[in-house]
């Protein structure tokens, strides 16, 4: 009997210890029975592992992530000594190895096969053995050097990671395991991140998110209040030099506000706006919703997803508003072409709102598109929220989006109407990411770019490119005024390229309508990009019923308390067709001047205005559009092309035309941009290649009314008045223009 009693006892201890290893000296979850806690839960695992080959989406991906890992395992695990920068084999093998083992991690707890725990033991012990005796990283560049990375900020990357995977291993552990990583690889590695590197940690800053996240995060498995607490609120009584620059020319620590909260209480405005554009923030949004995670599961006392008025949740929403038709980020301030809300951050994003914001079934219809979920408790939320149908469309209106933390620093405006879209810059600096492109635009039509913003000048990850780092070219062009759709005054950038002084100013909404759906305007005044001048644009996205397409209006007025020289180039990308006037083209390119990003632009030809409206057409992708611009025979119209003094080929040569006005102090910029027809190569057929505009005219112009007579082919004129000065819904207007009465409410006219 006592043999059979030791027999049942031993089935019964290996019944309960299926999901550890058998190790005599791993102890009983029940001592820790909060893990897995900070991303997967106990009782989502519960859950995930009840509802799998049920759930479409959730095992699809759970079928590549698996055939993935166990490719993985069978290369082996190397943990290099690190010695490149982004882009270099070291570097890339590190970043592989956190993602690995974040999602073998994730693997071992769902499957239940402790193949995969050994595998992230054994890498993390590896890890342990180096980080001991690591020295920091050998290359120079960053301002707050890493070890594993040649900057801090990948050293947190890497942790944000590699929490998770702890997390999920927690228990398979001995408890001297634990003490090991612990003492000689967590603790020091996040002490590293953060005291040794204040002038990285200490700040307001995306880098500083992840910094803050990844010591937040592996304080969260390790229960260690002192890391959370450090993450949450910043280092405490801490000098540091507030004159130092990052990487990228940012000052830090500027204002002495610090961690976590800080960065989401300062970059994001009340409507979820994050102050460096699109681009930053969907690298910046991972850091921010899974620590956030982890601290509603961990320590829900800190109420996260409420803080600000649930700023982080609006953010999903905003940023997603940000894409266009194709879902590809607008490449404001430092933002790199092409990504897009497919990219993994957002996974985690719609899945983390879909599960803690309150279910939006627009959500579910984007994570279809993306076609893969997060693995954990809210990935089964989505995954079982298409399974039951509840997806519809995620809409995508005309949206303004305010700036700064209390939503005062100006904003971006997107006009959207039968798939155009608008995209009017009016925001702040941006941080050590803005550009000097105040009042600024680019031009959609259905996820095509018309009218282009350049993005930044930079080949992310390409070791050939500088490391895959910043080029200059990224000051010398990108960031400069020339590089964008908006007015250079005497050659010179807004606020002379200077961080400090464009940091201190931002544009003002003038008015905002998007209740119409057949005229939609966004308007906006800056009067400290050029000192003594003063700028306000007026955009409108048109619906015609004489027009095959919606149009965009734009009116740039420009007051100055002296002359000066005015250029304004439109950004077209494709081929042109035709112009209305004459061009030289020179024998020999040469830059068009010598600084301030002039020296980046060919001169490819150039003109003297020979009509009252100057025209460019030009074919895209297919489709037709055509640039007609309100002009006088004493302007000039060059056409530049980028690359000049360009020896390492780092910029694109794409083109513009660019209108010149010299020695004016007062001057109206007046344009439209139509889309029309089409272009077939299989059929070799053009249908509709010609403007329907005639004729664009100004028939009054004054500090309070600008008015816009638009004629089309078939003598059918329309007007368009924008109030300059007093606007809003319920303001009401009445002048006369060319002895004809005009009466409405409103800050715009349009019939």
């Amino acid at each position: 009997m006592a043999l059979i009693r030791t027999l049942l006892l031993s089935v019964l201890l290996i019944s309960l210890f299926s999901c550890n290893d058998t190790n005599e000296n791993i102890p009983d979850e029940s001592e820790h029975e909060g893990h897995p806690k900070l991303i997967l839960t106990k009782k989502g695992v519960k859950e995930i592992r009840a509802q799998l080959g049920n759930i479409p989406i959730f095992d699809n991906t759970l079928k590549e992530v698996k055939e993935d890992i166990d490719a993985e395992i069978k290369l082996g695990i190397d943990t290099p000594i690190p010695k490149d920068y982004s882009g270099g084999y070291t570097h890339d093998r590190h970043k592989r190895n956190m993602v690995v083992m974040q999602k073998a991690g994730v693997l071992y707890q769902i499957l239940d096969n402790e193949k995969y725990a050994k595998y992230v033991k054994d890498m993390l012990m590896q890890y342990e053995d180096m980080y001991k005796t690591l020295p920091v990283h050998p290359k120079t560049r960053s301002y707050a050097r890493g070890k594993l990375f040649w900057q801090c900020l990948n050293d947190s990357n890497w942790l944000v990671y590699v929490s998770q995977a702890y997390d999920c291993i927690y228990n398979y552990l001995t408890e001297e395991e634990r003490n090991k990583l612990e003492t000689n690889l967590f603790k020091p590695f996040a002490d590293y991140i953060s005291i040794e590197n204040p002038q990285f940690y200490n700040r307001v800053h995306n880098h500083s998110t992840w910094g803050n996240a990844a010591v937040g995060m592996i304080g969260l498995v390790m229960d260690d209040d002192e890391l959370i607490e450090r993450a949450l609120y910043g280092i405490k009584d801490l000098e540091m030099d507030k004159t130092a620059k990052d990487d990228d020319g940012g000052y830090i620590n500027k204002d002495g506000k610090a961690g976590f909260l800080a960065n989401i209480e300062e970059p994001f405005s009340p409507d979820g706006y994050y102050n460096e554009g699109p681009y930053y923030q969907r690298y910046a949004m991972y850091p921010f919703l899974i620590f956030a995670e982890g601290l509603h599961n961990v320590r829900p006392d800190v109420k996260i997803f409420e803080y600000k008025d649930g700023v982080l949740l609006k953010s999903i929403n905003a940023l997603l508003n940000l894409s266009d038709a194709d879902g590809d980020f607008f490449p404001l301030n430092d933002g790199q072409k092409g990504m897009s809300y497919y990219t993994s951050a957002l996974v985690t994003a719609v899945d983390i709102s879909y599960h803690f914001g309150g279910q939006d079934p627009g959500l579910l219809s984007i994570a279809k598109l993306q076609n893969k979920v997060l693995l954990d408790d809210s990935g089964l939320a989505v995954a079982l929220g298409i399974k039951e149908g509840l997806e519809k469309p995620f809409e995508k209106k005309s949206i303004n989006l305010t700036d700064g933390p209390n939503g005062t620093q100006g904003g971006v405006g997107i006009l959207r109407n039968q798939g155009i879209e608008v995209v009017f810059k009016y925001a702040a600096q941006g941080s050590s990411h803005g550009h000097y492109d105040k009042l600024s635009y680019s031009l959609y039509e259905r996820g095509d770019e018309v009218i282009q913003d350049y993005g930044l000048a930079r080949f992310v990850n390409i070791e050939q490119k500088g490391g895959g780092n910043y080029l200059k070219e990224n000051k010398t062009w990108a960031k400069q005024t020339i590089a964008h759709n908006t007015v250079t005054q005497n050659e010179t950038s807004h606020f002379n390229a200077k961080f400090e002084i464009g940091s201190k100013y931002h544009p003002e909404l003038h008015y905002f309508s998007s209740e119409n759906e057949t005229v939609q305007v966004a308007s906006a005044i800056d009067t400290h990009a050029y000192l003594g001048t003063e700028m306000l644009r007026t955009m409108a996205v048109i619906k015609d019923e004489d027009f095959e397409k919606p149009y965009v209006l734009d009116i740039m007025r420009v007051t100055s308390n002296k002359a000066n020289q005015y250029d304004f180039p439109y950004y077209f990308l494709g081929q042109v067709l035709q112009t209305n006037f004459e061009h030289k083209t020179p024998e020999t390119l040469k830059p068009l001047g010598t600084k301030n990003g002039y020296q980046h632009l060919f001169l490819e030809g150039s003109a003297k205005a020979q009509s009252d409206n100057s025209k460019l057409s030009w074919l895209n992708k297919g489709k037709f559009y055509t640039l007609t611009t309100v002009t006088s025979n004493a302007d000039n119209l060059l056409f530049t092309r980028i690359g000049a003094n360009d020896p390492e080929f780092n910029l694109r040569r794409e083109a513009a035309l660019l209108l010149r006005r010299k020695n004016v102090k007062n001057t109206t910029f007046v344009s439209t941009i139509e889309a029309h027809g089409g272009y077939s190569p299989v059929t070799e057929s053009a249908v509709n290649s010609n403007s329907s505009i005639a004729h664009l005219k100004v028939v009054l112009d004054n500090a309070d009314y600008t008015a816009i007579v638009i004629t089309n082919v078939d003598g059918v004129s329309k007007l368009f008045i924008t109030a300059n000065t007093k606007q809003g819904k319920g303001t009401k207007h009445k002048l006369t223009i060319n002895n004809e009465s005009y009466e409405w409410s409103g800050s715009y006219y349009f019939k």
